[in-house]
């Protein structure tokens, strides 16, 4: 016959009062103390019209959305929320090729005004296709000569711009990855922000496209953390929730993040496979609330 377990001196998990009970994952989120704000990359969840994504991620907890027109800043700041991040160029049309510098540059000033306007700290920018004809050596020359030109604007009103690292690799939708561009290579990013010379210039630290083009998130978020200025989720392989059907493990993440003192936006980029996609989002708030 077996002996019994040994009795443990330890006060069980019920016996323990409110306050010193174990975080789990059904644990409400205002009950959770994070250091992230937590945002929604509207895009994702189209066709949902955009006050009703906005009413119910306030619901859940989430501060903020991004990703949406600027006609609808207004009305979601009265909701109460903020716009995490606004747009600019879109990653086809980036400053590698000079032929695309004033567009640039326009689109940039104009999302630095209307993140002043309506509060936002940070404002998205992206290397651009590679274009023929244009060398590694001249795209790099490129990009930060017209960064360059932007930054000192950003730095006087105060606002960031980050640097979006994609993936290259994914050919399977068009927005799960993005063959042919040249920021690619995280190393390649931090490289560039550090020529830019700026504190204006980030990087805007996607873990699905890094976990796709390099692994070892962890570590990377370690080493580029002085860098960060924004970072992005979604689920691998497929862009999808953050549940326990894909590869990334979100909790020892967000926790990586916290360590390294980072308390800005966290925003949500998965597109949903649940006939229910604010209930992926829930399930997605309270899996990175840690």
């Amino acid at each position: 016959m077996s002996n019994p377990p040994p009795v443990s001196d330890q006060p069980s998990e019920s016996e323990l009062p409110a306050d010193k009970q174990p975080e789990t994952a059904a644990t409400p989120p205002n009950q959770t103390a994070t250091g992230l704000k937590q945002s929604i990359m509207g895009w994702c969840f189209k066709p949902m019209p955009v006050m009703t994504l906005a009413t119910e991620a306030k619901k859940i907890g989430y501060t903020a959305l991004e990703g949406v027109g600027a006609e609808h800043y207004p009305a979601i700041k009265e909701l109460g929320l903020d716009i995490s991040l606004v747009g600019s160029h879109g990653f086809q049309t980036g400053p590698l090729d000079p032929a695309n510098h004033p567009a640039v540059e326009r689109s940039l000033r104009k999302g630095i005004d209307l993140a002043v306007q309506y509060g936002s700290p940070s404002v998205i920018t992206f290397t651009g296709m590679r274009t023929p004809g244009i060398t590694e050596e001249a795209a790099f020359r490129n990009c930060v000569a017209c960064w360059k030109r932007v930054t000192p604007y950003a730095e006087q009103h105060g606002i960031q711009i980050v640097l979006e690292h994609l993936n290259s690799v994914d050919d399977s939708h068009p927005m799960k990855g993005h063959p042919g561009y040249w920021g690619d290579d995280i190393h390649r990013c931090v490289d560039l922000i550090r020529a830019v010379d700026s504190p204006a210039m980030k990087l805007l630290f996607d873990i699905y496209h890094v976990q796709i083009m390099h692994g070892d998130v962890t570590r990377h978020i370690r080493r580029y953390h002085e860098f960060a200025g924004h970072y992005h989720t979604a689920g691998n392989p497929g862009r999808g929730e953050l549940d326990f059907n894909q590869e990334i493990n979100y909790p020892p993440i967000i926790r990586a993040i916290r360590e390294t003192g980072y308390t800005g936006y966290l925003a949500q980029e998965f597109i949903p496979t649940n006939p229910d996609p604010i209930a992926s989002l829930r399930q997605a708030f309270t899996l990175c609330n840690v």
